[in-house]
């Protein structure tokens, strides 16, 4: 039940600062008759379970034997179960981080489940440490003997020496919390901007200094300690929905980003300050800057007849097309000591590696490109206020040619030249310009993204339907399906879209230019459809296939933060149903349109009878692809309606 790496506990005691009495502090182990006894949480009363208290002590420490100096995160949760069945957080996973050199080490890991007066502790022998990337660790463990009621418990110490990662806290979860409280103990020599993102105010805000609270482990000298504590009450559990930003950019959470660190002896190191000084630094960066010098060594490499062609796009292009084929990118997005000319060498490379050489590539051929860097979708917006380096975890390449800009990313073999993959479209992007001066520019989605579908069936003389589907995927939509068919293979993707549905038999499914990624992706099928038979009258749902968006993807009863497709995008169906001499019709749905508001989307559904024939065209059109927080109740109408008219909306039939 309890874990100690080396002997720290002596000095975190010591180390620990005083709580004000206006805290809450709850001991670990000892939930009060309350937090037992409860049975609901009335704000939320549909909740699993509720955070009943948690806090995060950070802090700094001098270790004197080593001459250095580490940060120290204490954590301490609790947790009650209200609905067994439906609580999904009873296995518990805490990340950290082991360096090659210096790394974070977690100890006094502890975890006890509560039901009543009885408590079944973690036992030593269960808690496991798993790898999570190269460098990534977790350490994770699962709580015994849960059931209604139960309150679960943990804490546990992450000693590290990355001030720099301090990041901060996160007020809201999935669950709803009751109350949290974030403190933090450090030197005035880390300096960090202290941020509060979400739309709830804190509750408590307190920062004092504490004179001479802190010893320098080199000369026995103290410095002043600042000393911070933020909490919240009563906060609202945050639901992931379709169609978002990282939750990061919504959720109540203070952040600490770290804006200079003065070394107690030897150097002062600056984290931010001004654009000029981050150009200057990305300049001389060993793998970055220095690697953006390497186009003499990629002219070489650049066979003669793409460097010969006249036409600078089609240059561009077959530039474009020459790195992406050259490289297989290793699923990583920065690597430090990068060397693009062993990566070219060795044909494999991270996100960094493979367009920094694009870039190289292009400057080359006589184009003007410049490195791009970025915040991917699921890492949050980067602020404009002040540069902050932590918030940029991926580089493109932008192409600028005659005053338009085209973005590039040559990680993904599947996408075409302007197409830059799904991570990276995240509002906005810094352009590293290292003569003229970075600057933001907008990062705008590829515009054409299509998915058609033409299905021809025709009534035959046992009932039964049959006939072809032709269908036609451009753009991003097209990119989505060639990933797929790269991840799962061929044939299994074919047998994935073979598979017997109700009704429906498809076969002899072929997909062409899976290769040529500059066409869209065909996928051409034979379909045969069973009707249903309700007395004299035979049912028959017109849209048999899977069209882009099938199911309404908006279910909350309100949503606080924006609605982000990523890209607009355009989903045309047309079904052509030929009754022979077998059926004549009883009733049709009528034909209609719904809009959203000005232009950003339109979606309707077209009838017409000619020669015993139904022709039926459906169209969706999404124009818009980012909406504000308040057009949720819009856009879930919009996306409800269209989903009545493609599964709810039926043609009746009667036999001749």
């Amino acid at each position: 039940m309890f874990v100690k790496k080396f002997n720290l506990l002596a000095l975190l005691l010591l180390c620990s600062f005083a709580y004000s009495q206006s805290m809450r502090i709850d001991a670990f182990g000892k939930p009060s008759q309350h937090e037992l006894k409860l049975k609901r949480y009335d704000p939320e009363p549909d909740a699993s379970g509720v955070i009943l208290y948690e806090a995060g002590n950070y802090y700094a420490v001098s270790i004197v034997r080593r001459n250095a100096v580490r940060l120290v995160k204490e954590i301490h949760r609790k947790i009650k179960v209200l609905d067994a069945n439906k609580f999904d957080l009873t296995t518990i996973e805490i990340p950290y981080y082991e360096g090659t050199f210096y790394g974070e080490e977690i100890l006094d890991y502890k975890a006890v489940t509560h039901n009543g007066s009885l408590k079944s502790y973690v036992p030593d022998d269960a808690f496991y440490k798993t790898n999570q990337s190269k460098t990534g660790k977790a350490l994770k463990f699962t709580f015994p003997n849960i059931q209604d009621g139960s309150v679960l418990e943990y804490r546990y110490t992450i000693v590290s020496p990355y001030f720099y990662d301090l990041n901060g806290w996160e007020f809201q979860h999935e669950l709803p919390t009751i109350y949290s409280l974030f403190q933090t103990s450090l030197p005035r020599n880390f300096r960090y901007n202290q941020i509060l993102y979400g739309d709830k105010k804190l509750d408590l805000q307190t920062s004092t200094i504490k004179p001479k609270g802190f010893l320098i482990p080199s000369n026995n000298a103290h410095v002043d300690t600042e000393v911070s504590s933020f909490a919240m009450k009563d906060i609202p559990s945050f639901t992931e929905e379709d169609y978002m930003l990282s939750r990061k950019n919504y959720i109540s959470r203070i952040v600490y980003e770290p804006l200079a660190f003065k070394a107690f002896h030897g150097f002062d190191q600056v984290y931010t300050r001004s654009w000029k000084d981050v150009d200057r630094r990305f300049e001389k960066r060993s793998d970055f800057g220095e690697q953006l010098s390497m186009k003499n060594y990629f002219r070489r490499k650049l066979p003669k007849n793409i460097l010969n062609i006249e036409n600078d796009l089609e240059r561009a292009k077959a530039v474009y097309s020459f790195i992406q084929s050259n490289y297989t990118w290793n699923r990583r997005y920065f690597n430090y000591g990068l060397d693009v000319k062993d990566a070219f060498k060795d044909k494999i490379g991270s996100v960094s590696a493979i367009n920094l050489s694009l870039v190289n590539a292009l400057e080359a051929a006589k184009l003007n490109a410049k490195s791009v860097i970025l915040s991917t979708r699921n890492n949050g917006l980067p602020t404009e206020l002040y540069p902050v380096l932590s918030n940029f975890n991926y580089v493109i390449a932008v192409l600028i040619l005659n005053n338009d800009k085209i973005l590039l990313d040559a990680t993904d073999k599947q996408a075409p030249f302007g197409i830059i993959p799904f991570r990276a479209l995240n509002v906005k992007a810094r352009v590293l310009d290292f003569k003229k001066g970075s600057y933001w520019m907008p990062i705008e989605p590829f515009k054409q993204n299509i998915h058609y579908s033409n299905t021809q069936v025709t009534a035959n003389a046992n009932g039964i339907f049959s006939g072809k589907v032709r269908q036609a995927n451009y753009g991003y939509i097209g990119l989505g399906k060639r990933n797929i068919i790269e991840e799962e293979t061929l044939s299994e993707y074919i047998k994935h879209q073979e598979k017997h549905k109700k009704g429906i038999e498809v076969e002899d499914y072929q997909v062409e230019d899976i290769k040529q990624i500059e066409k869209p992706l065909k996928e051409n099928y034979n379909i045969t459809i069973t009707p249903e038979v309700v007395g004299d009258k035979v049912i028959l749902y017109p849209f048999f296939n899977k069209p882009y968006i099938s199911e309404n993807p908006f279910k909350m009863k309100e949503r606080s933060y924006p609605m982000d497709f990523g890209f607009p995008f355009t989903n045309t169906y047309l079904v052509s149903i030929d009754l022979a001499d077998a059926y004549e019709i009883e009733q049709i749905p009528n034909s209609r349109s719904i809009k959203l508001q000005g232009e950003d989307g339109e979606c309707s559904v077209y009838y017409a009878i000619e020669d015993n024939k139904i022709n039926i065209r459906f169209n969706l059109k999404l124009n818009a692809y980012n909406y504000p927080a308040d057009a949720y109740e819009s856009l879930k109408e919009f996306f409800g309606t269209m989903v009545s008219m493609l599964k709810e909306e039926t043609i009746v039939l009667k036999r001749i």
